[in-house]
């Protein structure tokens, strides 16, 4: 049946009408009718003095004329297909691997597969125009789109869904065919960077043999890339860089892109101590480095490495958070300044979930930084793992198409690809604000470390490997045979840089100690770095009652031209009544006018995590929402008089990355309030390595001081295991020295003081709060006006209803218990029992808890009591740092589980600790 038989059918109004459309919005005409057109318009050219509507209408009325050009349309159309299978498909037989056949691919791009033949290849063909040449033959168009698709440089993109986005690529792919094209001096500072990377590794292999270092072998065409892309972005505005990587290739990167002193590198080498005392620091290759960079072309860039610990990726969340902080900081109109990159291993994203996490923060209000290079150093081996073992979707960079992210598969034996590649990326990043990934396709020369033997798990691979030339290498022979430069270019570029690392190795043994420069000094001026003594010192944490009624007055009142649900317009008139009427201010409260205090002192507010613009316990209502719009009203940013910014976002379901953007950010603005709040306090499970390796322990190992706070909700309230406990023990077992505060607050003006501290101090670090969940509308948990005005945080607080005289029974607690605990004593009539609340738990107040217990002359039984388990909450803690006393324990015995799913249960073992604290019978 002839194909276009439907021609016959059909009347010219409808062909005109039909192509008016298909001219206005291709896509709202039917496939088959969209498929003609596009052919017509090309496959007619020949008839182009008619118009286009009477060449339909005379192809509809003459049934010979449709016959004829029905076979010509039909091989146009199968050239079409063939175009778009090289651009859907091309990258599947690029010539990327550098040490390995590429996996078959079916099926392949034989014109066989797209209806044509070798008869073909010689006819000309105007579906040329669509590749932007003119009409040539069909050998012609194989080659062109070849040459462009299936080289060194494999390009995924057609699954963009932004039509403007896709031809941008296509056109920018157009130019020289996809392939560099490099100036002489250009070529030569590609060769010069190549061998400083191969000439750095060569040297700490020879000079430190079976130390682990890391290397980049294998992958040393990246310092090309790097070191182009920053003179390309200082070129397009960009003024700031931000890059976080895992070791592999570290070393090499700090030293040859960041300027990193040699001396210093090898001082960490010989394993000299380092010249401060209070931190113990890390391994090389986990380092990171601030440094200020002057272009060619005399710009100025300051480029950042962040420190990492060894879970790879988990730094892509702590550079983004980075990004955001500097953009907001220095830049808040403009995101294209600060460039973050992203430097990933093949296993690694491909296997770890907070890729996922990070990729998909890319176009959130809150955490978006206008586009991240994502490069990835594809070793196609994670440590003994072979490729086909450690993915199951086709490329490690398949995460990218989560966000229609285009991808670049580049040959890392072609430095000159690689560069080209890495300038495709950046002009795409600032056209777009979008995220853009590379994947270098090299390979590893040495094991996992160089003390590995790889020839236990890849022996072919490894084979391969041990003949093939390095990077370097290869192009000194393409520039040798082009003529660019004579044999003896290399041996000067090799002889000068290492000449100079012998120089830096032996005035680096001159020296006793290793020097570990700050990272992001700049930023950190005028903080000073103290101990637990100093952290124990009270601040100055008052604020004026005028100003409190400023701030009130601002979160008290909605918009009298807006239209909000009755129960939002209940809630601020009952802030109102607290603050002006009944003097009894609520946890809430507490929050706001602690972010309005601090927003009038000039400092910046960011709250994000899940739902915390209504806050999970519809506490906060940070954000209200207009009734019929929608429209969200932030009261606090009504603020007059204030140059602190307030910003509170939503995030997405993620704690492990939103925590590590937020730690991020806090690492690059220590004058913004930077809080986490887990929707549940064991939420943070989900974010326990940037507890564990970032917040607990930065200052520790990388010098580096945070203002983090975490609000995690904490108490036991029946609602089973999951929503019961902040795992309070784990992060008391993670503190020591001076890394971090610890609070349990019980009043809103103790939470009030304790959120202003953390900017009014001269230094910064990470504040942890387990923060209520039942006594957020608890009557009994109010604060008056006078007590924010007026006090500061108290680390402990003294039972002031009892006569000390009468105590037999010292109970010590924090945090919601304590209102179980003396609900239970006022029950009981127990005037012997006193009841003491430690508010900060680290670093303990321990001068403060003798003094207190020094004023209970004739008490004999020291309890310590909390609802957790045994093996869990404080218990252990106080057992360890605090041993004046004898303690007698009232609580859960030791379970596996935090809490009982059975509500009546949960609530029979809470009534049993109690009793426990007033009955020392009981104990166990």
């Amino acid at each position: 049946m002839d194909r276009f038989s439907f021609l016959n059918a059909a009347h010219t109004e409808f062909f005109a009408q039909l192509y008016d459309q298909y001219l206005e919005n291709p896509d709202s005409v039917e496939p088959s009718w969209r498929s003609f057109f596009q052919g017509f318009d090309f496959g007619m050219t020949t008839y182009n003095e008619e118009n286009p509507v009477e060449q339909i209408a005379n192809f509809a009325s003459n049934n010979t004329d449709v016959s004829l050009i029905s076979e010509k349309l039909q091989k146009e159309f199968n050239v079409l297909k063939l175009i778009d299978g090289y651009r859907s498909r091309g990258h599947l037989f690029t010539k990327t691997n550098p040490v390995r056949e590429r996996r078959m691919s079916s099926p392949t791009l034989e014109i066989t597969n797209f209806g044509l033949s070798s008869a073909d290849l010689y006819t000309i063909f105007d579906a040329a125009k669509v590749i932007n040449i003119q009409p040539c033959t069909l050998q012609e168009i194989i080659t062109h789109l070849d040459t462009i698709y299936c080289q060194h440089i494999g390009v995924e993109y057609m699954y963009i869904r932004k039509p403007e986005v896709v031809e941008w690529i296509q056109k920018k792919l157009g130019v020289n065919d996809n392939q560099p094209k490099f100036s002489l001096d250009e070529k030569k500072s590609i060769l010069n960077k190549l061998n400083q990377a191969v000439s750095f590794e060569n040297f700490l292999h020879t000079k430190y043999v079976g130390q682990k270092r890391f290397s980049l072998e294998g992958g040393e065409s990246i310092i090309p890339a790097l070191d182009a892309l920053i003179e390309k972005a200082a070129e397009k505005g960009v003024e700031q860089f931000v890059m976080g990587m895992a070791h592999r290739g570290r070393l090499n990167i700090l030293a040859n892109i960041f300027g990193k002193s040699t001396q210093d590198i090898f001082g960490e080498f010989d394993g000299k101590d380092y010249d401060q005392e209070y931190f113990d620091g890390d391994v090389k290759y986990h380092l990171g480095l601030t440094a200020d960079k002057v272009t060619s072309t005399g710009k100025k860039i300051n480029i950042n490495l962040a420190p990492n610990p060894s879970h790879l990726e988990t730094v892509g969340a702590v550079i983004e958070g980075i990004t955001r902080a500097k953009q907001d900081k220095y830049f808040p109109n403009d995101f294209s300044k600060v460039l973050p990159i992203a430097v990933h291993g093949d296993a690694a994203i491909a296997a770890q979930g907070i890729l996922y996490e990070i990729v998909q923060m890319a176009q959130l209000d809150g955490y978006k930084t206008g586009g991240t290079i994502h490069i990835v150093i594809n070793n196609q081996v994670g440590f003994t793992t072979n490729y086909l073992d450690a993915r199951s979707s086709t490329y490690c960079t398949d995460v990218a198409k989560v966000t229609l992210s285009p991808v670049l598969h580049v040959n890392a034996d072609d430095a000159e690809a690689v560069v080209h590649a890495m300038s495709f990326a950046l002009d795409y990043r600032m056209q777009f604000g979008r995220d853009v990934f590379i994947d270098l396709l090299g390979y590893r020369k040495y094991g996992h470390n160089e003390g590995d033997e790889p020839r236990f798990t890849q022996p072919v691979l490894y084979k391969i490997i041990a003949k093939h030339k390095n990077p370097r290498d290869i192009y000194m022979e393409k520039l040798l045979a082009e003529g660019v430069i004579d044999s003896t270019f290399v041996k000067g570029l090799e002889q000068e840089y290492k000449s100079n690392l012998e120089i830096n190795l032996e005035e680096s043994r001159k020296k006793d100690l290793t020097i570990i420069t700050p990272f992001m000094k700049n930023e950190w001026k005028g903080f000073e770095q103290v101990s637990d003594v100093e952290m124990l010192k009270k601040v100055d944490t008052t604020f004026p009652v005028a100003g409190l009624t400023e701030v009130a007055n601002v979160i008290c009142n909605l918009p009298s031209d807006k239209k909000f649900i009755s129960k939002i317009q209940k809630l601020i008139n009952d802030r109102k009544t607290m603050f002006f009427e009944t003097n009894k201010l609520d946890w809430a409260m507490a929050e706001h006018l602690a972010y309005g205090s601090l927003l009038k002192e000039g400092y910046d507010v960011r709250i994000s995590g899940q739902d915390v613009e209504r806050g999970t316990f519809s506490h906060r209502h940070a954000v209200v929402k207009v009734e019929d719009s929608e429209e969200e009203v932030t009261l606090l940013s009504n603020l007059e008089g204030t140059t602190g910014k307030f910003n509170i976002y939503n995030s997405l379901l993620s704690e492990y990355g939103v925590l590590g953007f937020d730690y991020g950010y806090a690492l690059a603005n220590p004058n913004t309030l930077t809080i986490w709040e887990a929707q549940f306090g064991d939420f943070s499970n989900g974010a326990q390595i940037m507890i564990d390796q970032y917040i607990s322990c930065g200052e520790d190992k990388w010098n580096n001081q945070n203002g983090i706070v975490l609000l995690l909700p904490h108490g036991y309230e029946g609602q089973g295991a999951e929503h019961s406990s902040a795992r309070m023990e784990r992060y008391l077992q993670l503190c020591a020295r001076h890394n971090m505060y610890v609070a349990d607050c019980t009043t809103p003006a103790n939470f009030f003081h304790l959120l202003r501290r953390q900017m009014k101090t001269t230094f910064r670090k990470p504040l942890i709060v387990f923060t209520p969940k039942s006594l957020l509308r608890d009557s009994r948990v109010v604060s008056t006006v006078e007590e924010f005005a007026n006090g500061s945080f108290q680390e402990t607080f003294d039972d002031q209803t009892v006569n000390k005289d009468e105590v037999k029974t010292l109970v010590f607690c924090t945090g919601k218990f304590y209102y179980d605990i003396t609900a239970e004593r006022e029950n009981l009539g127990r005037n012997d029992v006193a009841v003491v609340r430690i508010e900060q738990l680290f670093p303990l107040p321990v001068d403060q808890l003798k003094e207190i217990i020094a004023k209970y002359p004739n008490a004999d039984d020291y309890v310590w009591a909390q609802e957790e388990p045994k093996n869990m909450g404080a218990y252990s803690f106080m057992l360890m740092n605090f041993d004046l006393v004898k303690w007698r324990l009232a609580s859960l015995k030791a379970y596996a589980a935090p809490a009982a799913g059975s509500y009546t249960r949960a609530k029979r073992r809470q009534a049993d600790a109690l009793r426990m604290v007033f009955d020392k019978n009981l104990y166990r």
